[in-house]
């Protein structure tokens, strides 16, 4: 697949053109994808970088890093993609103006967006709009409950399996593994630390089950009440793992959340208790 940043790094030929955030690649983006390959040739990916809610102020929990947002993208059938740099300049260029700087520079034919897909200064584009700019449109129906909010909401309730249901397929936590405090190997069942990206989501505290680089994984995301932590951490244990993770990229699948993080009486009880979660954790079906 062909990463562009700039409009003039891809031809200007008949191409299918999906625009669109596309945060999580969930199952309304797949739609909105098919569609895509469906239109024409050459089916593109317009999307956007940083978020265009962040660019603009908001807060917002991000379901999938860029990198991890181009796999999928990838993975769904795209053959190039344009990530627009999204700045406060972008953010102010009219709607016609983006179209002909962006849509018509790679040769759009067929424009792709979901029916509430708005773009341009004001959000003042929209699919109305491009229909009228002399793009042929296709208008793809949201998928009822599925939405980027609503898998941000179930991530932060902990329900990690509704959310597989409209990503389709299982939420993940996309990071590097960095230095930590080293202390489940002292307990029997060492862990990687997980740093993230800032303004990625993270589910509720607690315990999950779930799998990294092809080993089941029994997952930490909390504080470590039991040694009083107030530092968040994500230590993933990888099941039947041996080997050092140390600076490498680590992609984690939530499948199930096991527990609420809590302290124990004794350090003894902790080790008992992490031994019950990756015996439950062995047992762990994939969400879908």
């Amino acid at each position: 697949m062909i990463v562009a940043r700039t409009a003039e790094e891809l031809a200007t030929r008949p191409r299918a053109v999906a625009i669109g955030s596309f945060d999580g690649v969930h199952r309304g983006h797949q739609l909105v994808l098919d569609a895509a390959r469906a239109a024409g040739p050459a089916p593109t990916v317009v999307t956007f970088w940083p978020h265009p809610r962040l660019v603009l102020g908001n807060r917002v929990e991000l379901l999938s890093t860029l990198e991890r947002r181009l796999e999928l993208l990838e993975a769904a059938g795209i053959v190039e993609v344009l990530v627009v740099d999204f700045t406060p300049d972008v953010a102010a260029l009219p709607a016609e103006a983006f179209a002909d700087a962006v849509l018509r520079r790679i040769g759009a034919t067929t424009v792709v967006v979901g029916e509430n897909f708005r773009f341009g200064r004001g959000a003042a584009g929209d699919g109305t709009l491009l229909a009228r700019l002399g793009f042929e449109v296709s208008l793809v129906p949201l998928l009822e409950g599925v939405s980027s909010t609503h898998i941000r909401a179930l991530l932060r309730e902990g329900d990690v399996g509704e959310a597989a249901q409209l990503l389709g397929r299982a939420a993940e936590l996309d990071g590097t593994v960095v230095l930590g405090d080293q202390r489940g190997g002292t307990l029997g069942y060492p862990t990687a630390n997980l740093a993230l990206p800032p303004d990625m989501a993270v589910p509720a505290y607690g315990i999950y089950a779930g799998m990294a680089l092809g080993h089941r994984a029994a997952i930490s995301i909390g504080v470590n009440p039991h040694y009083g932590g107030d530092e968040r951490r994500i230590e993933p244990h990888l099941l039947d793992f041996e080997g050092d993770l140390y600076g490498r990229r680590l992609l984690v699948e939530l499948w199930l959340r096991l527990r609420d993080e809590q302290a124990f009486t004794s350090e003894g009880d902790l080790v008992a208790q992490i031994a019950r979660d990756v015996e439950a954790t062995r047992a762990a079906r994939p969400p879908v």
